[in-house]
């Protein structure tokens, strides 16, 4: 792992305003420390987002057949939360859809960043995440799980979903595991 690049998925306004205020404050703390850890080795920042038009035309099926409006385009709830630390360098890739793959150039930029590895941060880690682990390592990349950085409103499912994954399609890490796995690449 040269060049890892960091995707943060879903990290919005319209999901974290309802998360309990501690549980939100730690989550954007630890993502803003990997942020630093992985610009500072030189890698890439990639933000994903979910957005959908008013008229729900180009939401997934749930959300049309209950006329859910989250994460409306032009709306603040889906903007990035505005306590990450995004920079003007970094990517912004909008999904709609689970997989911050499915229908995006998200592939194409990792090509074109000439990254080797994917170490995936945000939420929810039973939807989003995993499912964004599984189209990553079915496309043969390296995945690395954000241990700190990853949550989900349901605790069960968040737990099972990083049982899932851990040792077959990820490796999990917490933040301090991350950063010394990339200093040592650096120094080979």
């Amino acid at each position: 792992m040269k060049k890892p690049a960091l995707i943060v998925i879903d990290m919005l306004n319209d999901f974290l305003e309802r998360w309990q205020p501690a549980a939100r404050e730690s989550l954007i703390r630890s993502v803003n420390e990997l942020t630093s850890q992985v610009r500072e080795q030189g890698g890439p920042v990639i933000w994903v987002r979910q957005e959908f038009a008013a008229d729900l035309s180009d939401a997934f099926l749930d959300l049309r057949s209950k006329k859910i409006q989250i994460t409306i385009r032009g709306t603040h709830g889906c903007e990035i939360a505005a306590e990450l630390n995004v920079a003007p360098s970094d990517a912004v890739v909008i999904k709609k859809r689970y997989s911050a793959f499915y229908g995006t150039n998200l592939e194409d930029i990792l090509s074109r960043l000439g990254v080797d590895c994917l170490i995936l941060a945000g939420i929810n880690t039973h939807a989003c995440i995993r499912t964004t682990a599984i189209d990553a390592y079915q496309r043969d990349w390296p995945v690395i799980i954000a241990s700190d950085c990853v949550d989900s409103y349901d605790r069960e499912h968040h737990e099972i979903s990083l049982r899932y994954m851990k040792g077959s399609i990820a490796v999990v890490l917490t933040n301090s595991e991350i950063a010394a796995l990339v200093a040592e690449a650096k120094k080979s």
